[in-house]
């Protein structure tokens, strides 16, 4: 590589960075060219990315940005998985894919915001439901307050109609 073109991938990779909301670092040795292939195409459909990188390189991009040390991790070969979208998706296909692939690649660390997740923190993120899903449970959390005030209420206005009905029979 020439220098511009490593000056390139540098800013190319920050801004990459930048735009994911989590990124996990793998080793994938044992991966052949298909099954690389393969678990990009899963994490491209989970909105994340696969990316083989330089370590050197990886170090000089995350030189000059807030996020976390983890330049202890960039050794051998490394992958870094960029969760755009839905971290929870793209952690999943990667374990899903391992499952698969005699539990290749393997997480090395992640970066959520600015925390360092251990491999077993990311296997965690993985199973956590889905995003849609969790979604459907926040609203159910919030919707079961508002039901019961909702009947409530109409309790409260029914006993006041029938209040409002035996008054008018008792002037009648």
């Amino acid at each position: 590589m020439t220098r511009e073109q490593k000056e390139a991938f540098v800013a190319e990779f920050r801004e990459r960075l930048g735009r994911a909301e989590a990124i996990f670092l793998t080793d994938f040795t044992g991966l052949d060219v298909k099954a690389m292939t393969s678990l990009r195409s899963r994490l491209k459909r989970a909105g994340g990315e696969y990316l083989v990188v330089k370590n050197r390189l990886v170090r000089r991009a995350f030189a000059d940005t807030r996020a976390p040390d983890i330049s202890r991790f960039l050794a051998g070969p490394t992958g870094v998985v960029f969760g755009h979208r839905d971290i929870v998706a793209a952690a999943r296909a990667v374990t899903e894919f391992a499952k698969d692939n005699e539990d290749r690649p393997v997480f090395k660390v992640g970066i959520l915001e600015t925390d360092v997740l251990d491999p077993a923190q990311i296997e965690r993120v993985a199973g956590m439901p889905p995003r849609e899903e969790l979604l459907s449970q926040v609203a159910g959390v919030l919707e079961g307050p508002a039901a019961a005030l909702a009947g409530a209420l109409g309790g409260k206005l029914q006993e006041m109609a029938g209040l409002v009905d035996a008054l008018r029979e008792d002037r009648e």
